[in-house]
């Protein structure tokens, strides 16, 4: 499943248009481009599909007016409902990144704070005047760059959703091929 995750990405940020520097990058705002944005929303769908994969909770699906006809059950893991939820929530998980200007390649995104962010909090513990040209309360906000790369994982979740849950089911269906053959032996 991860490395199917990661190739539907790859081949969507192909497919959308390209992001060109413009007035912002005068001010030293450098946006995510496509391939970075797919990358870091790759990584947050395999790890959210990681995190509520674990679970062994069994739904009940359908209805029936008169309750005779029993409910299917399916595991949740499995579920529509669960890869639904996931790209409902997944861009939100973006605004945990932060840039790391002093880093040049996709790694600029990460999760945690930069290592110049670092330094001036400590510089600001220690009482020195630190003024950035922003309030101190905003130091740790999400920045342009990373409220546009939300946009752009809304985007492409938009664009691409159906042909993220055909990928996903051809995974569930593997899967299941491949336990009934263990179950065989």
């Amino acid at each position: 499943m991860q490395h199917t995750v990661l190739a539907l990405f790859a081949l969507a940020a192909l497919l959308i248009p390209a992001t060109y520097g413009g007035p912002e990058e005068n001010e030293g705002v450098k946006y995510a481009d496509r391939c970075e944005a797919c990358k870091i929303l790759a990584t947050e769908l395999q790890a959210r599909l990681s995190e509520t994969g674990r679970s062994h909770d069994v739904i009940e699906l359908g209805y029936s007016v008169d309750d005779v006809k029993p409910k299917k059950r399916t595991e949740y893991r499995r579920s529509e409902l669960r890869l639904l939820e996931t790209l409902e929530n997944v861009c939100e998980r973006i605004l945990e990144y932060n840039i790391h200007k002093e880093r040049k390649d996709s790694t600029r995104f990460a999760k945690g704070m930069s290592q110049t962010f670092q330094t001036l909090h400590g510089l600001v513990d220690k009482g020195v005047k630190v003024d950035l040209g922003i309030p101190y309360e905003l130091w740790d906000k999400p920045s342009a760059e990373i409220t546009q790369m939300k946009t752009q994982c809304e985007t492409l979740i938009e664009r691409y959703e159906d042909v993220i849950e055909k990928v996903c089911l051809y995974e569930r269906l593997e899967e299941k091929k491949q336990q009934d053959a263990k179950e065989e032996l």
